[in-house]
């Protein structure tokens, strides 16, 4: 295997040598725009269409840098507030932008093309610019925020990620304002979102907006395309995973427009090599074989200008897995059936104001509901057994309002007030000859929330961005207090510096419940504080980090400080089989994170990250009280790229390593009795795994009206058999035998992709 990754290093800098992307060194101090834009049209052979209003008066200044075009038009975008939309390969018209929030970019390309990382202390990702990544032959928007510093996913799906050692239920998930609670497809293993009517993405791990709240770890905003297009857009692709459909039809021009897309997984009608080891890895130590099962999401949009100061937006989501499986077992004569069905729906309906040119207003209301619904039926010899079921639904209905106001060009200030309101209920129950209810819960929580948020700029002196969040739960009579604050200062051209601090709370989050179940893929359920048992989760976190680029060489480095009370554990099973309650607990976490990337003539790119985490947990009446390992701790991780583009084709190379996750060691006798000294005082073995990707662009026609796109991905290539869990089943009761069940990743997996755009 070491000879072939030799061959494939050697390969890509040989190439290196010869290669020479389309860019060209610019500068422009304080250059009027349009000086500027001659000056490209001249540099890069383009047109650009405008009315000479737009260009009045703006001057523009960039510092030296190799760029190109669409890096440029990038930065001018960012300047200027212009939008430019492409009309083919060489013509561009030009339009105003509207006023909005527009972040100052300290880090382009971070990993790669479409993501960079911005000043207000976020990443923003572009899904139609992004470049490739390794192990994905198209954007999975998830598993795309994995590549970052500082979040891995332990259990290697594309939803159950950690966050600077946070919990996968601390990661708020927004689609058009609409809160999604059911992220992932396949048991977690493809995420939900179609990246193909997603137009941004922007992911805060720090230094939070103070117009999100609910979550303490992460927020991921992903909005859709609001633009009016001039002319219909399709597009058709499929994978090893699913097949789907994307369009956008104008309807009245540069007035209204309708997006939609549909995506569907076919394995109920052919199942690829690819889905058979999305499976296996899934159902790993079920009984889930010869099922039935099939997931689909689709997405609508429709955008509307009334006119320039005022913009209607209506957006819908729908997510839906459903599994159906039967077993027997001859022997007994008794046959079992899961039967599996989780979906969230979601409606957006938003209006821009515009009321000035330097004031504006964004309003909103949305609702999004969660249901999940589980069970499992025995019968024996053709008669009714026992039906255990379990559900799970969240009804979220959300209304916010929002004024941004640029007082000049260096004071801008955000003012706004959200109200919500969250429905949850649960219920584990089993009917055999009479109907058992196990648990159950039905809870509301109304949230109102005033929050603001100013923005200094002052290049002598430091960026600042300094807001408050006042949040006061109705139901439970608290108030909460959540200071944001982020300090940027630049000490040179090549050097920057960033301080953060935020605090923030959040009142849902997940349960993992295992009792009754054959199905323990889908075994964590959401449910709300109280106050008592379940406390509003609080979250303090600072973080210092600096940014260094020069000579193609970029390097960005954070440490960070986080500590979080009010989480809770559950002591099911072998833990204590007499007391099976719940525990209240705080968590402390410190944290590096460092990445390191070089850029060789523009074709050839390498990067690497690294991540250091202590994570430790505290509950009452756990571990005699004492702080031990989280299980969300890494205690190190690696990541490492190559990545090579010419014209069409892109190939990408990366590695990962990490350390092995936390483990609690133990000893059973003959009798099955559990002995364990402490808890997750080992580690299982550490992981690593090498991932290829290539796509390549192309043109049906010579007019380039209709394109294709194909891919193929290789993951793990050298199959190497990662162990990523120990767990323990059984113990629940005193003669309950205690099982052992050991989960291993994905071995190697071969996908691929073709997509038409017309």
């Amino acid at each position: 295997m070491k000879y072939v990754l030799r061959l494939v290093f050697s390969l890509l800098f040989s190439i290196s040598l010869f290669s020479q992307e389309n860019t060209k060194e610019i500068y422009y101090e304080n250059e009027s725009l349009e000086n500027v834009l001659s000056d490209i049209e001249k540099t890069f052979n383009v047109n650009f269409s405008y009315p000479s209003e737009l260009i009045t008066h703006k001057k523009i200044s960039l510092k030296k840098d190799q760029r190109t075009l669409d890096e440029l038009l990038f930065e001018i975008s960012l300047i200027t507030d212009i939008q430019f939309k492409k009309l083919s390969d060489t013509y561009y018209y030009l339009t105003l932008g509207k006023v909005e929030e527009i972040a100052e970019v300290i880090v382009k390309s971070y990993l790669t093309q479409g993501i960079s990382k911005n000043k207000d202390a976020t990443f923003q990702l572009n899904p139609n610019k992004l470049g490739l990544l390794a192990g994905l032959t198209e954007t999975d928007i998830l598993e795309s925020i994995q590549q970052l510093p500082g979040v891995t996913s332990i259990d290697e799906t594309a939803t159950s990620f950690s966050v600077r050692g946070g919990t996968s239920d601390q990661n708020r998930v927004l689609w058009d304002n609409i809160t999604i609670y059911h992220t992932g497809h396949l048991f977690g293993m493809v995420s939900v979102f179609n990246p193909n009517i997603a137009q941004k993405i922007t992911f805060y791990n720090k230094g939070t907006n103070a117009k999100f709240g609910d979550r303490v770890s992460s927020v991921i905003d992903i909005t859709t395309s609001t633009k009016i297009e001039e002319k219909p857009q399709l597009e058709l692709g499929f994978n090893g995973i699913n097949t789907d459909v994307f369009l956008e039809l104008p309807i009245l021009k540069n007035k209204l427009s309708i997006q939609a897309s549909f995506r569907r997984s076919y394995e109920d009608v052919y199942e690829t090599e690819t889905f058979k080891k999305y499976e296996q890895k899934a159902f790993q130590h079920t009984k889930i074989d010869g099922e039935y099962f099939y997931f689909k999401d689709y997405n609508l949009k429709i955008n509307y200008n009334l006119n320039k100061n005022n913009n209607l937006y209506l957006s819908l989501i729908h997510i839906d897995n459903d599994l159906e499986n039967d077993f027997s077992d001859n022997t007994l004569n008794e046959k079992y059936e899961d039967i599996l069905d989780s979906e969230n729906d979601g409606y957006n309906l938003q209006w821009n104001k515009k009321w000035s040119e330097n004031t504006s207003q964004k309003t909103y209301i949305s609702l999004s509901n969660y249901r999940f619904n589980y069970n499992f039926i025995t019968t024996q010899n053709n008669t009714f057994i026992s039906d255990f079921s379990k559900t799970n639904t969240i009804s979220d209905l959300t209304f916010a309002t929002d004024f941004l106001i640029n007082l000049n060009n260096n004071n801008s200030l955000n003012i706004g007030y959200q109200s919500s309101e969250k429905e949850v209920e649960f219920l584990f129950k089993e009917v055999k000859d009479i109907l058992y209810i196990l648990d159950k819960n039905n809870s509301t929580i109304n949230t109102h929330a005033i929050y603001s948020g100013y923005s200094y700029k002052n290049s002598k002196l430091f960026d600042i961005y300094a807001g408050i969040r006042t949040n006061y739960y109705t139901k439970l009579n608290e108030i909460r207090f959540e200071p944001r604050i982020i300090l940027n200062k630049e000490l040179s051209d090549n050097l920057k510096i960033q301080l953060t601090g935020e605090v923030k709370n959040q009142n849902i989050s997940q349960i993992d419940e295992t009792i009754l179940s054959d199905l323990s893929l889908e075994r964590k359920l959401w449910r709300l504080a109280d106050g008592n048992n379940f406390p509003i989760i609080n979250s303090v976190q600072v973080s210092s980090g600096a940014t260094y680029s020069k000579n193609n060489w970029t390097t960005d480095f954070d440490i960070y400080y986080k500590k979080i009370n009010g989480i809770t554990a559950l002591s099911l099973g072998f833990l204590n089989p007499t007391d099976n309650i719940f525990h209240k607990g705080k968590q402390k976490v410190i944290g590096f994170d460092f990445y390191l990337k070089k850029k060789f003539n523009n074709r050839l790119q390498s990067w690497i990250s690294y991540g250091f985490l202590d994570v430790k947990n505290k509950y009452n009446g756990l571990n005699n009280n004492t702080y031990f390992t989280a299980n969300t701790e890494i205690k190190h991780a690696i990541s490492a790229s190559l990545g090579y583009k010419i014209n069409d084709f892109q190939l990408a190379l990366g590695w990962k390593w990490r350390s092995g996750k936390p483990l609690t060691d133990l000893d059973v006798d003959n009798n099955g009795n559990a002995y364990y000294d402490g808890i997750n005082t080992e580690r299982l073995p550490y992981y690593h795994r090498l991932d290829l990707s290539s796509t390549y662009k192309f043109s049906f026609t010579k007019n380039g009206t209709t394109k294709g796109k194909i891919g193929l991905s290789i993951r793990n290539i050298y199959n190497n058999k990662n162990h990523i869990s120990t767990e323990f089943s059984g113990n629940n009761t005193i003669d309950d035998p205690i099982k052992v069940i050991e989960k291993h990743a994905i071995g190697i997996t071969p996908n691929f992709m073709f997509r038409v755009y017309f």
